[in-house]
C-alpha cells in the first residue's frame, strides 16, 4: 500500500523537490531524472519520514495558500433581487434578508440613480437602474461614483442603517452577524464608517440581496439573468392595489418625486389623485409575473418566485421558508422568533415614518383598507387595476357591504400548504 501526499496549488514549488512516496515495506525516492532507489528499512523509520515529509509539504502548500481541494473552495455568491413597488410590504420583506447572518442587504440602491437623473422617465433610467444593480451584486461599488461623488462616508447610501451588514464587522462592530440589529442603534454609532468597508463587507458573504420598487420591466433584468458572472434569482412581491392605495395616501409626498418619474413629467412632483402611477404598478406587476409564468425563456427555470404579501403576513413561516429554500438560506431559531414578534405585535402609538419597520399585527394591518378607504375609492382601484386583481388572485368587491364584511375572504388560494409555528434549532 502507498501513501503519497499532493498539493494542487503548489505543485509548481514540488517540481524543485523531490517527491516521497512511502510504503509499509520501504522508500521509493522518485528525483528530476525518475531514477529509483528502493532502501528497506524498520518501520519507525517510514513513521518518522513519513511525519517529517506531511510537515514539509503542508509547510509549502500553506506558503503559497494552495491546501484546500475543489470541494472546499469558497462558492459562488448568491445574488438575490426583491422586485416590488412601493407600498407593497417590501421593506418588511427586505428585513426578513437583511437580519439573516449569511446576508449582505441593501434597499434599493436605485434610490440614488432616480435622485440624481429625476428628469428622465422610468423607462429611460431602466438602463443606468440595471448598471447599478449588477456592480452591486458584484461587489463594485465605485458605480456610486457617479451618484456620490464627494468623499463619502456608509451614512451616504441610502436607507443604510436598515441593513444589517453595514451595522456588523467589517463596516461596524456595534453588533454581531448573528444578532437582529436596530436601525437607530446603528444610526448613532456606525455612519461615519468609511464608504470603502461597504465593498469589503459585501464581498464577506455567500449571498447578496438588494430589494428595488424601480423595475417595471422584467426583461429588463435578462441580461443579468443571463450573465455567467452572476447567479441571480428574483422575488417577485405583489400585493392587493386596494391596500396599496391606503398605505400610499398616507405617504403621498414622500412618493410625489417618484410619481412624476413614473408619469414622465420631467422632474415635476405629482400626488396620484386619479391613480394614473397604481395603473402603472399594476400593468408592470402584470406584466412580470405573466413574462416569468407564460411560456418563459429556459434561464428563468428555478429563478422566479411570486410572494404575495397576504399569504405571507398569514402564514409568515410557510411564505418565508419557501422564499429561504428558493435562495438558499435556513431558517435560525433567532430569526423565527423575532419574525413571530413582529407580525404579531400591537402596533406603534404614535405615526410611523414612511419607511419605518414596526412590530404589528400583520393581518389587521393588511386588511385596514376594507374599513378605510370609501368604496367609491375601493371602485376606482378595482377599475385601473382589473387585470392586476385577476391575474394575482384578488377578489373584486361589488358593495360596500361585501368590502366591510372581513369574513369575505378576498384572498384567493394560492399555494396549498400548512405550517405551524414551531421551533428550530440553530444554525
Amino acid at each position: 500500500m502507498v501513501t503519497c501526499i499532493f498539493c494542487t496549488d503548489c505543485a509548481n514549488e514540488l517540481e524543485l523537490y523531490p517527491i516521497l512516496c512511502l510504503d509499509l515495506l520501504g522508500i521509493k525516492l522518485f528525483s528530476a531524472s525518475a531514477r529509483m532507489v528502493r532502501i528497506r528499512i524498520s518501520s519507525t523509520t517510514v513513521a518518522i519520514f513519513l511525519v517529517i515529509q506531511t510537515g514539509f509539504l503542508l509547510f509549502l502548500c500553506v506558503q503559497h495558500g494552495g491546501f484546500m481541494s475543489q470541494s472546499e473552495e469558497k462558492p459562488p455568491q448568491v445574488h438575490i433581487l426583491i422586485l416590488s413597488s412601493w407600498r407593497s410590504g417590501s421593506s418588511f420583506v427586505g428585513q426578513l434578508f437583511s437580519q439573516h447572518p449569511d446576508v449582505f442587504y441593501l434597499m434599493e440602491p436605485a434610490w440614488h440613480v432616480w435622485v440624481t437623473m429625476y428628469q428622465n422617465s422610468a423607462k429611460v433610467l431602466h438602463m443606468a437602474v440595471r448598471d447599478l444593480i449588477r456592480s452591486v451584486f458584484k461587489c463594485d461599488m465605485s458605480v456610486f461614483d457617479a451618484y456620490l461623488p464627494w468623499k463619502r462616508n456608509v451614512s451616504d447610501l441610502f436607507q443604510w442603517a436598515v441593513s444589517r451588514a453595514l451595522c456588523t464587522d467589517p463596516v461596524c462592530e456595534l453588533f454581531h452577524r448573528t444578532d437582529i440589529t436596530s436601525e437607530s442603534a446603528c444610526k448613532a454609532v456606525c455612519g461615519k464608517s468609511p464608504f470603502s468597508k461597504v465593498e469589503e463587507a459585501c464581498k464577506s458573504y455567500s449571498h447578496v440581496v438588494l430589494k428595488e420598487v424601480r423595475i417595471f420591466d422584467l426583461k429588463v433584468l435578462y441580461p443579468l439573468l443571463t450573465d455567467p458572472s452572476l447567479n441571480l434569482k428574483v422575488i417577485h412581491l405583489v400585493r392587493d392595489p386596494r391596500a396599496v392605495v391606503k398605505s400610499r395616501e398616507q405617504s403621498a409626498k414622500a412618493l410625489a418625486r417618484d410619481n412624476g418619474i413614473v408619469l414622465s413629467m420631467n422632474g415635476t412632483k405629482v400626488e396620484d389623485g386619479q391613480y394614473k402611477v397604481l395603473q402603472e404598478i399594476c400593468r408592470s406587476h402584470v406584466q412580470i409575473y405573466e413574462t416569468a409564468t407564460l411560456k418563459p425563456p429556459s434561464f428563468l427555470k428555478d429563478r422566479y418566485l411570486m410572494i404575495r404579501f397576504e399569504d405571507l403576513v398569514r402564514d409568515p413561516l410557510v411564505e418565508i421558508t419557501a422564499m429561504y429554500k428558493f435562495s438558499g438560506l435556513q431558517l435560525t431559531s433567532k430569526l423565527e422568533n423575532w419574525i413571530y414578534n413582529i407580525t404579531h405585535g400591537q402596533g406603534p402609538s404614535r405615526k410611523r415614518e414612511a419607511f419605518q419597520i414596526t412590530s404589528r399585527d400583520a393581518v389587521n394591518v393588511s386588511q385596514a383598507w376594507r374599513t378605510v378607504l370609501s368604496f367609491q375609492k375601493v371602485k376606482q382601484v378595482q377599475e385601473v387595476c382589473k387585470g392586476a386583481l385577476n391575474i394575482l388572485g384578488y377578489q373584486l368587491v361589488d358593495s360596500e357591504k361585501e368590502q366591510k364584511d372581513l369574513s369575505f375572504d378576498l384572498v384567493l388560494p394560492h399555494r396549498k400548504s400548512q405550517f405551524s409555528w414551531a421551533s428550530f434549532s440553530e444554525n
